[in-house]
């Protein structure tokens, strides 16, 4: 990670090529239900030049590594039908009190046995990163949500998302 902060600017931006520790660790598939409400926007930008956003959980990002990200998302989601045509998107998402913006190149990932979900599953890598906070303003969350009514069911369901994202991600490392 490097550093470009300077004395008369109150803006901090971190350029990285591998994950920092506290997104690993958002994204490392364990506790789940302790990371509930963590919300992560996936742009993409279609033929038309036009933004799309899905927004995505906890249970839907898992780093196998400290440069790749694995995502599941619905097949009928816009932007899984934009990077099926130009392996592109942005993360963006804001931790450990900083904003991160994400550009990743992304290719399907095979290798998921006994997934009945219907999702589709990526493997991204980093392309180019940053992290972005300012000395003025502690930022403490970015858009947030609550599980309700079937929360469970929706914590069972990323559960079995990020045991089917981390054998396919096993199964693309060898």
């Amino acid at each position: 990670m490097s550093d470009s902060p300077s004395p008369d600017r109150p803006l901090e931006q971190n350029v990285f090529d591998e994950w920092p520790d506290a997104v690993r660790t958002l994204f490392d598939g364990s506790s789940l239900a302790s990371k509930t409400g963590f919300t992560a926007s996936l742009l993409t930008v279609d033929a038309n030049g036009h933004v799309r956003t899905s927004l995505l959980g906890v249970g839907e990002l898992y780093a196998p590594d400290s440069r790749s990200l694995c995502i599941a998302l619905w097949p009928q989601a816009r932007a899984a039908r934009v990077i099926a045509q130009n392996g592109r998107a942005a993360l963006t998402f804001v931790c450990d009190e900083a904003f991160y913006q994400v550009q990743l190149r992304l290719t399907p990932l095979a290798g998921v046995t006994g997934d009945d979900s219907g999702l589709v599953y990526l493997i991204g890598s980093i392309d180019t990163a940053e992290a972005q906070s300012v000395r003025y303003a502690r930022l403490t969350s970015g858009i947030t949500f609550e599980l309700e009514g079937e929360g469970k069911a929706v914590l069972d369901r990323w559960e079995r998302q990020i045991e089917h994202l981390k054998q396919a991600a096993a199964a693309a490392s060898r």
